[in-house]
């Protein structure tokens, strides 16, 4: 009798098991077919989306001229600036640029450095870049006779507040990637290259829209909303190659090498919340919908500085950024390659952002200076930013297989 129950009991429960779970697979099989009834679809409901890769991008490191530079903006950027150790000679720069050219040139193919422990963060490059500066300490010590004279501290500007902390270096390894593992894996691996030689004076992070947000050559915007870079050139241009690289009227310092200039910049949020969109206008002298002229319909529309409005004043006001930016000597230009950052704020504020902002130019003195002073005395926006760092490097040519960056400074001495 007690088998009995069991046996009904254990054939009672896989019936109902198999019932309720071919009921389920029914009402699956309804629900899957109602959905492809109200798509259309008489094959899979549902197909995936296929994902596009970008972590395979290589950008070449070798070359006679560095990577970073023309080089379109990656989404993530790192600038670090390294002092070397006192009584550092120059053969120990010489060990320490040929280690850092090597493993640079290995992280940016995809391949792991040579004493790399995590390899599997080094197979997606994402357009990873390494460029090298050198502040004024490094070129002393290897080739004192060929630093150029604007290799040194800008001026004073009295809208200057510079703290050390952001300011200076005898080193500068600026890694640029599409994608942040990438950057904080390559920026660990060239720093454990430097222990021995050099410590680490400041690390600035920053950042893009990611990778495919927007068409590639979209101008960035800083976080203030505005189009940021306009008036660049486009690089491979004239007009680029006379910027960045020099002509006979503005000589770069070496064949193949520029110079950079990174100032921090501090961007008062809180209190541009307070200002309405015709005063954020007329503070920059564009449009904020898509960074046009006020005079103009399009980005690139060229401004018209003697446009008045209907009161007989300038539609682009004297004070404007763009208007104290913007020379009217055509060789006062720089190649600007911004990153956004955005830090931890503290006490009552709600953010601590800004800007990284990195100027390439053939000549610091010629070119950089005179728009930094027509800033400093008369423009709007100083209202609302701070410069609180500024270092200034010497961008080296690039080097060949079997060479390092900087190589030529060693050569004949």
């Amino acid at each position: 009798m007690k088998g009995k129950v069991v046996k009904h009991d254990g054939g009672g429960l896989q019936r109902r098991h198999l019932l309720f779970g071919g009921a389920a697979a029914g009402l699956g099989a309804v629900a899957a077919v109602g959905l492809q009834v109200v798509n259309g679809a008489e094959k899979a409901a549902v197909q995936p989306a296929a994902q596009v890769q970008h972590g395979s991008g290589k950008v070449p490191f070798y070359g006679a001229r560095q990577a970073g530079i023309g080089t379109a903006p990656q989404a993530h950027g790192v600038f670090v600036a390294l002092d070397l150790h006192p009584a550092t000679t120059r053969e120990r720069v010489r060990s320490l640029l040929k280690l850092l050219s090597d493993d640079a040139a290995r992280l940016t193919q995809g391949k792991a450095a040579l004493a790399d422990t995590e390899a599997e963060l080094a197979v997606h490059p994402a357009r990873l870049t390494v460029t090298f500066g050198f502040g004024p300490r490094l070129v002393h010590i290897v080739a004192p006779q060929q630093a150029p004279g604007w290799l040194k501290p800008l001026p004073d500007f009295s809208i200057d507040k510079l703290v050390p902390e952001f300011s200076g270096g005898d080193l500068l390894l600026q890694i640029c990637s599409d994608d942040p593992v990438t950057v904080a894996h390559a920026q660990r691996m060239l720093l454990k290259d430097c222990r021995s030689f050099a410590a680490v004076k400041w690390v600035q992070s920053g950042f893009r829209r990611a990778h495919g947000t927007e068409a590639s050559g979209t101008t960035m915007r800083n976080l203030f909303g505005q189009v940021d870079g306009t008036s660049n050139a486009v690089p491979g241009g004239e007009p680029y190659e006379k910027v960045v690289w020099g002509d006979g009227a503005i000589p770069s310092w070496t064949e193949n090498g520029t110079s950079l200039v990174i100032r921090r910049i501090r961007m008062d949020l809180d209190t541009w919340d307070e200002l309405d969109r015709s005063g954020r206008e007329e503070s920059v002298g564009r449009k904020l919908g898509n960074g046009a002229p006020l005079t103009g319909v399009q980005e690139h529309d060229e401004p018209d500085f003697k446009a008045l409005n209907p009161h007989g004043f300038p539609v682009i006001a004297d004070f404007s950024h763009m208007r104290r930016s913007r020379p009217d000597d055509e060789s006062q230009r720089i190649f600007r390659r911004a990153y956004n950052y955005d830090a931890a704020p503290s006490g009552g504020s709600v953010s601590e952002s800004g800007l990284i902002f990195a100027s390439y130019q053939a000549d610091v003195d010629k070119q950089f200076v005179p728009i930094q002073q027509r800033l400093d005395e008369l423009d709007l926006l100083n209202t609302w930013t701070m410069p609180i760092g500024s270092a200034v490097f010497a961008i080296p040519p690039g080097c060949q297989p079997g060479g390092f960056v900087g190589d030529g400074l060693f050569t004949g001495s």
